[in-house]
């Protein structure tokens, strides 16, 4: 963050002491001490009080902040999003896989389990749609750019927004296959095992 730099030269150039500029903030001198060297960060009414003192704005004052904010919130959500998604896929390849053992070995009871992890794979589902959903990200461009901290242009955008339908048909399509797929596999091979 740059605020405490931006403090300190403020500061220096109003020609303030650590002490001076502490009684009209009403903070302590080692608080103005703290603030300079990055250890905390002003209060909103601080931020107030500093602008006034230094006679700029509130935006001029933390501009550097917000920027450097605005990077750390994106850096943690594409690492989220990245978290969150390898825990669906996981827990995705678990409900494919343990369906049809499940049900050999349980009958009706496999639904407990299996359901569990089904609810567990679907909220992190969930979860990767609302920071898709928070940061205006749909289809794989626009994933790949938010994941390396980049914005697709609006002509982009548009040509994006445009495939969605299709690609959701898509998804939905090959997913089912996929899943029916790795069903009949794996009963196949519990019926071969069991016979």
């Amino acid at each position: 963050m740059e605020l405490g730099k931006h403090i300190r030269q403020l500061r220096q150039e109003a020609q303030l002491s650590q002490e001076a500029l502490a009684e009209r903030v009403y903070v302590s001198r080692q608080t103005i001490s703290n603030w300079e060297n990055e250890k905390s960060y002003p209060d909103v009414n601080s931020l107030v009080l500093l602008s006034e003192v230094f006679q700029v704005s509130l935006d001029k004052l933390i501009k550097g902040d917000i920027d450097a904010m605005k990077e750390v919130i994106q850096k943690e959500e594409v690492e989220k999003m990245e978290r969150y998604g390898r825990i669906y896929s996981l827990l995705f390849i678990a409900v494919a896989v343990s369906a049809v053992p499940l049900f050999m070995c349980l009958g009706t009871w496999a639904f407990i389990p299996w359901g569990m992890l089904f609810a567990a794979a679907m909220y992190y589902a969930l979860q990767i749609e609302r920071i898709k959903k928070d940061n205006d990200v749909q289809t794989y461009k626009e994933i790949v750019a938010f994941s390396e901290g980049k914005r697709l242009d609006d002509i982009q955008k548009q040509r994006e927004i445009g495939k969605r339908p299709y690609q959701k048909i898509l998804l939905v399509l090959g997913s089912a296959v996929f899943g029916f797929a790795v069903c009949i596999l794996i009963g196949f091979l519990m019926h071969t095992l069991l016979n």
